[in-house]
């Protein structure tokens, strides 16, 4: 299913022209209009997926596989000296296009964008207490 109002639906399909690096049936892979760095793409969906949660395991299923593809092609090719893979969900993870996407971000020792965080410290009681939460 494609949405009529999603730029990414509309960018994915060919309906709005891209700098395209890959294409098959399920994706496309362009090159971001707004780089965090040289050669910073995104692979999205042909159909369309709000988000991580939306998205169905076929789909899911290969996009990880294509992001090591790309990613092991574009390192060859641009000779960056590291990679990030991001997919954000959610306003609170930077979301901020509603089509689930995924960045392809070549890296640079001199590029100056640093993915950080600050790091959480939890009592043992308290790491116990989220593992019996999460444990499926």
């Amino acid at each position: 299913m494609k949405k009529d109002d999603c730029i990414f639906c509309k960018l994915a399909n060919g309906v709005i022209p891209t700098n395209s690096i890959y294409e098959d049936d399920d994706f496309k892979v362009i090159l971001d209009a707004d780089p965090a760095t040289r050669g910073h793409a995104l692979i999205i969906p042909k159909e369309h997926f709000d988000n991580i949660y939306e998205v169905s395991d076929e789909v899911a299923a290969k996009i990880m596989p294509l992001a090591k593809k790309l990613a092991t092609s574009m390192t060859k090719r641009l000779g960056c000296e590291g990679f990030n893979i991001l997919q954000n969900n959610g306003e609170a993870a930077g979301q901020t296009v509603f089509h689930l996407h995924v960045h392809l971000l070549p890296r640079y020792n001199d590029d100056r964008n640093i993915l950080t965080w600050s790091h959480v410290k939890f009592s043992d009681e308290e790491m116990l207490a989220i593992r019996d939460e999460l444990s499926m």
